[in-house]
Parts: structure tokens; C-alpha cells; sequence
């Protein structure tokens, strides 16, 4: 003959009220996380707002330059020396952020480490002075010959 095992049978109110706790607690992390968000809503205003240079280096072929080194510095800052410095990607592009208001750039291209691929050197671009008013993406190319 077979003995029978018992088996333990949870009773309905102890089903409910761990559901009930589960619930509770899926509730409160629900609730914290929706109070946590607006925290970093206020970080969003805080940051500063910019403008935006964007250009293309363009050959004497007229077709895009990759890895020209290109420099940009504000048109009334003493001297000549750059504040910012890149290098076009491999499409010849380059985009730099600035603070946004009213002043003026000036960009230039030095070619003095760049060589063409059938051997040529380019000759430095000359500077080209881009204006911006606010908080905008302003649009640029440099021509090498």
C-alpha cells in the first residue's frame, strides 16, 4: 500500500497579503522613481546654451578633405593663437560648439603636415570670419587650393 505524503496547503489569506506586500513594495520603487525624475529635469536648465560652427574642408578638386586640421578662435581675442583646434573627419566635416551670443570667429585650415595623395601640399586656407548672433548652427566651408 502507498503512503500518502502530505502536502502543505497555503491558505488563501497568506496567498492575498504576500500579494498585497509585493504589490506594496512594486508601488513605492514605482513611486521613488517617478520623484527622482524631476530632479534631473532641473540639471537640463542649468546647462548652458551654445552655438554651434559647422564646416566643410574642400579641396582644389572640390571634394571634401579628411584630417585637415582646422583652428577657430574669437575674432577679438588678442593675438593669433587658436582656442579651439580639430580635424575634419572622414567626410571633411568639422563642427565646433561655442557660447551662444552675439560674436565673431575666425576660422582657418593648416595644411602644413597635410599632403594630397599624388604628392601635392595645399597651402594654408586664409581666414574666414563666421558671425553668430544667439544660440544657432552657422555654416561654413573652407576652399584649399
Amino acid at each position: 500500500m502507498r503512503k500518502r505524503t502530505k502536502t502543505a496547503i497555503i491558505p488563501e489569506p497568506a496567498r492575498s497579503s504576500a500579494l498585497l506586500r509585493f504589490l506594496i513594495v512594486l508601488t513605492w520603487l514605482f513611486s521613488l522613481l517617478i520623484s527622482v525624475e524631476p530632479l534631473h529635469g532641473r540639471d537640463a536648465s542649468k546647462t548652458q546654451r551654445h552655438a554651434v560652427i559647422f564646416g566643410t574642408v574642400w579641396g582644389p578638386d572640390d571634394r571634401a578633405l579628411p584630417g585637415v586640421e582646422v583652428k577657430i578662435r574669437p575674432a577679438d581675442s588678442p593675438g593669433k593663437k587658436a582656442r579651439w583646434t580639430l580635424y575634419s573627419n572622414r567626410r571633411g566635416e568639422f563642427e565646433v560648439a561655442v557660447p551662444a551670443g552675439k560674436a565673431d570667429y575666425v576660422i582657418w585650415a593648416v595644411t602644413r603636415n597635410y599632403k594630397l595623395p599624388d604628392g601635392k601640399h595645399l597651402q594654408d586656407s586664409p581666414e574666414l570670419t563666421v558671425h553668430i548672433e544667439n544660440d544657432e548652427r552657422a555654416d561654413t566651408g573652407l576652399h584649399l587650393k
